[in-house]
């Protein structure tokens, strides 16, 4: 797949911060830059989410990965397995989002939020009142408010990823564990 929008060009110390934090420039804010104010908008959006604590940083970042695998966006899976690296995550649970139905390595608590994160994702919204009570009673209604919000945040990045052509980037490289394939039956969520 190759860019549906081309890249903007960033201003100079803008695009050297960029590649200091992450190594080099992020498509999809590159793409994103074509409208300033939306760009900005977008990554402060983003860092302010980075701050949320209510809930577990696996948890959101593993919610993350299961929309982008559901939605087909390369570009999250690779991101957020580069960040869960860096963040001292779980690399073996982290790579192993994309087929965790068939995967064994995952808590009951952890399989329930990757169901939830793709129950979100369908259209329409397969989230069953037994899951949110479930989750609603183990995480409390600070971090599942947490949880929806930035589930939702990720199915619009995927979603605007995807519909960009925005795809991988090679951050995922770094990680020593390789990402796992989704499995054929995409593993989609029941419906209601």
């Amino acid at each position: 797949m190759t860019l549906r929008v081309p890249k903007a060009e960033l201003p100079a110390e803008l695009e050297e911060n960029l590649i200091k934090q992450v190594g080099k420039v992020p498509e999809p804010f590159a793409v994103l830059w074509h409208n300033p104010k939306l760009a900005e908008a977008n990554q402060e959006f983003s860092a302010s989410a980075a701050t949320w604590d209510a809930a577990d940083a696996s948890l959101k970042t593993f919610a993350h990965m299961a929309v982008a695998a559901q939605v087909g966006c390369s570009w999250c899976l690779d991101i957020n397995y580069f960040l869960a690296l860096h963040q001292d995550l779980d690399l073996t649970k982290a790579s192993q989002v994309p087929r965790w139905r068939e995967s064994e390595v995952f808590t009951p608590l952890e399989r329930d939020v990757l169901e939830y994160a793709e129950a979100m994702t369908v259209t329409p919204s397969a989230v069953t009142d037994e899951l949110s009570a479930s989750l609603l009673d183990r995480l409390g209604p600070a971090a599942l408010v947490e949880l929806t919000a930035f589930i939702g945040f990720a199915n619009m990045a995927a979603r605007c990823n995807t519909a960009h052509g925005i795809t991988s980037q090679g951050y995922s490289e770094a990680c020593p564990i390789p990402l796992a394939a989704r499995s054929a039956d995409r593993g989609t969520a029941p419906t209601a």
